[in-house]
């Protein structure tokens, strides 16, 4: 039992998971201030502008947020989208509306703006798909709690592109994923 009780201090020290019967004589032994697994956050992303032409004609369904460990994420929903749709994302002293000029007040340390080449209405009928308003937070996205996102403002949808707002704690990295019918731009929560 003394091999194993070695084992098993030395495994809990290198951060390994025990389980099994090492397992159960780490549990005997009465250790209380074993080491505890935490997130690593390596996020070696930049916080430079990221953009794709891509072009869909398909309107822009919904926003919606997540939280996560090493990050708040954002994600844009393209109705049937079957190609990937186009984007600008980064980091603005200002918030703008496209199209008007007007400026939109924006919560944080610092302002994402993303644009997506989605309109928020369907553009052979012109009926409102994304029922966003200028100068409003995002219709449905709550992020109450979260580490990074501090305020969400929609700006415009103006000649087939979307455009919103993320306030943020500070000017952190960030990327910009497509998965389908979904852009998604995740920020860290730290460098």
């Amino acid at each position: 039992m003394r091999t194993v009780g070695k084992a098993a201090t030395a495994l809990a020290l290198a951060g390994v998971v025990l389980v099994g019967s090492a397992g159960a004589a780490w549990a005997s032994c009465g250790q209380v201030d074993h080491p505890v697994a935490t997130a690593v956050c390596a996020t070696p992303w930049g916080s430079g502008t990221e953009a794709s032409a891509e072009s869909v004609t398909e309107p822009l369904k919904n926003i919606r947020t997540g939280r996560h460990d090493c990050y708040d994420r954002i994600v844009f929903d393209i109705t049937g989208a079957t190609t990937e749709t186009g984007y600008r994302v980064g980091y603005v002293s200002a918030f703008y509306q496209d199209g008007t000029g007007r400026r939109i007040p924006v919560t944080g340390g610092a302002v994402l703006q993303i644009h997506v080449n989605a309109p928020s209405y369907n553009p052979s009928t012109g009926t409102v798909v994304y029922p966003g308003r200028p100068g409003q937070p995002l219709p449905g996205v709550d992020i109450a709690g979260y580490s990074t996102f501090k305020d969400t403002k929609y700006g415009s949808s103006y000649e087939g592109r979307t455009q919103v707002a993320v306030g943020v704690r500070a000017e952190l990295p960030f990327r910009v994923l497509q998965y389908g019918d979904r852009v998604v731009v995740d920020v860290a929560h730290t460098w």
